[in-house]
């Protein structure tokens, strides 16, 4: 996927403020299992996923707990570094071979004091980051497994082909052979 893509389906930026921008972005590679963004650790950049498929997990004793997936067009963000510059909660992995758009924090926070688009631009980002950490929340509290897996059915189908069924029993809170029991009955 584009950088301008990602960029407008943010918020639409004038033509100079997304050059502006622009100048600050480079493109990076990382394979499959490198460790992207590591807990405890302040993460001075912002990502932009161009290709490849990423997930967000914290680690206990007796295993990791995925709690997001992240796929082309996607940005992949440490809020607890974006917005305060502390260390993160989140370990992100990637679980294919990928290419990010990369920015600087530091860059960004310049821009936003010279250019009020992008300042506009970094607010809808704030609140887009915001509300899918809401849904997440809600979607645990009050969800089924069998919901959740419905849910990421319609949302996210492509996972289901690239990501392995583990990560996926761990997104949901189920086991292995929980989830094998719910991909039967929808069959």
């Amino acid at each position: 996927m584009e950088i301008n893509e990602i960029l407008d389906s943010i918020y639409k930026l004038p033509a100079s403020s997304k050059e502006n921008l622009q100048q600050y972005i480079t493109e990076v590679s990382h394979p499959k299992s490198f460790c992207l963004m590591e807990a405890e650790k302040v993460v001075p950049y912002v990502y932009f996923i161009k290709k490849g498929i990423v997930r967000a997990y914290a680690s206990r004793e007796e295993n990791d707990i995925t709690f997001w997936f992240g796929n082309e067009g996607e940005t992949v963000v440490s809020m607890k570094s974006y917005v305060e510059n502390k260390p993160g909660y989140e370990n992100i992995e990637l679980l294919e071979d990928c290419e990010f758009y990369k920015l600087e924090t530091e860059n960004l926070r310049k821009l936003f004091n010279e250019d009020i688009h992008i300042a506009n631009w970094g607010r809808k980002f704030a609140e887009r980051e915001l509300v899918k950490t809401e849904e997440l929340i809600i979607s645990r509290q009050f969800k089924t497994s069998l919901e959740r897996y419905k849910d990421l059915m319609r949302d996210k189908p492509n996972l289901l082909r690239r990501v392995q069924l583990g990560h996926i029993a761990s997104y949901l809170g189920i086991t292995q052979v929980s989830l094998s029991r719910i991909r039967a009955e929808m069959k």
